[in-house]
């Protein structure tokens, strides 16, 4: 499989012609972008450039042309600090035209879903995202193999069938 630069994975959020979905299951992710707002949320801070991250802007575009986004993150319960932030920062995230969802990770188990982030683009291509023992991004593994996209598609749909939608999960 070819291995894409974060630029060139970056690339296919702008590029997706109808649907681009993203299922989650790491505890946290070392982002260098996202350090300084992790920090703040943990120390009680207000985070206003939280709100004006390019990501939403890019996501309102996409929406906005007709496109859906959409994104399941496994998560554990009781939720830890990384979780408790992207917790917090949903609102942002929806409010710019994502529809993400909620599942814990007992049911994805029971589920026998992948412990695997990936990430599908029109239902055609796939990334398979890579992290090393530290929690930060590796180069990540495109395909176009119908077997593997079809297995992802199906471990998607039934993600997106037992995901809980934010305001639903919020509530608990």
């Amino acid at each position: 499989m070819p291995l894409l630069a974060p630029a060139d994975f970056d690339a296919l959020w702008n590029t997706f012609q109808h649907t681009a979905f993203k299922f989650e299951v790491r505890d946290r992710y070392d982002v260098p972008s996202e350090h300084e707002s992790l920090r703040r949320f943990l120390a009680g801070q207000p985070d206003p450039e939280r709100a004006t991250r390019p990501w939403l802007d890019r996501m309102k575009a996409a929406t906005g042309q007709g496109k859906r986004v959409e994104r399941v993150r496994v998560l554990t319960e009781p939720h830890g600090d990384y979780a408790r932030w992207l917790l917090a920062g949903t609102p942002l995230s929806t409010a710019a035209g994502e529809d993400i969802r909620y599942l814990s990770r007992e049911h994805a188990t029971d589920l026998e879903l992948p412990e695997h982030d990936f990430a599908l683009f029109d239902s055609a291509r796939l990334v398979l995202l890579n992290f090393d023992a530290d929690d930060r991004p590796l180069r990540h593994e495109l395909t176009t193999d119908p077997e593997i996209v079809l297995r992802h598609c199906q471990w998607r749909d039934a993600a997106w069938h037992y995901a809980e939608p934010y305001e639903q999960y919020a509530e608990r």
